[in-house]
């Protein structure tokens, strides 16, 4: 399992730098994970742009989905457009909500259906995608958002998505061969519950599931992502690294 990362900068993009998007390869089928401010432009510069076999979803906010909407311009108006609608598995409000970002007015909002682009399937259980088996989980944050664990074979990788520690992230990253972590911040008694991970608590996630290995992704560009790594790292004794932009990393690699 092949993970490439198309963008990683938390909550904004950042100078030059896409917001989150992800793509997981195997056995030649490519599911896109998030797809964020800028993440169309740079999934352009890695794969053609209707390669794409699934997308999923953690949660709506723009930093992990804005671009859907400009995806749906390119499947619909493309001179020569694919002929299968893109699965996309997100939480249940994602046709309305691509529709609002697209329409600015009520009256084109009400002739859209996306579903002529898009084939929508909801999140919660486990489901075969491609090589890929995902399970996902509600996760703790403001809105509807998922984690997930997917694997392939016995090669595993886990996603936090957005999200405060919970038991759902426990459980899908328990023995994970890559866990790819969110941490928004350092570690502070005043950090607003249930909404990000510190670097500290992605390490300490990490450790508990007996991770092989602590990737850390979503680092806000006002947060030293230096300072958020050296946490994970104090409560993670396993390799530990920070993502970046178009960085490939092997899932199952010893």
């Amino acid at each position: 399992m092949l993970l490439t990362v198309l963008g990683c900068s938390g909550s904004i993009p950042g100078p030059g730098a896409a917001a989150s998007g992800y793509l997981v390869e195997a056995d030649g089928f490519t599911l896109v994970l998030e797809f964020g401010n800028g993440v169309l432009s740079r999934f352009q510069e890695e794969r053609p742009l209707f390669s794409m076999d699934a997308l999923v979803l953690s949660h709506l906010h723009p930093d992990h989905c804005v671009d859907v909407s400009s995806l749906y311009v390119a499947r619909k108006y493309h001179p020569v457009p694919p002929l299968e609608r893109l699965p996309v598995y997100a939480p249940a409000e994602a046709p309305s909500r691509f529709i609002a970002a697209y329409a600015p007015n009520a009256a084109e909002r009400s002739s859209l259906d996306f579903t002529d682009v898009f084939t929508f399937h909801g999140l919660g259980s486990r489901v075969q995608i491609g090589p890929f088996t995902v399970d996902s989980a509600l996760v703790a944050h403001p809105c509807e958002a998922y984690g997930f664990r997917i694997s392939c074979g016995d090669v595993s990788l886990a996603y936090t998505g957005d999200s405060g520690v919970c038991a759902a992230l426990d459980s899908l990253a328990d023995g994970v061969d890559v866990l790819l972590s969110e941490a928004s911040w350092t570690h502070a008694p005043d950090c607003v519950a249930d909404l990000h991970l510190s670097g500290r608590e992605a390490g300490e996630l990490a450790a508990r599931a007996g991770a092989g290995r602590l990737l850390i992704t979503h680092v806000p560009p006002w947060t030293s992502a230096e300072d958020v790594l050296k946490e994970a790292q104090d409560a993670f004794e396993g390799p530990c690294e920070l993502v970046v932009e178009g960085g490939r990393y092997e899932v199952g690699e010893s």
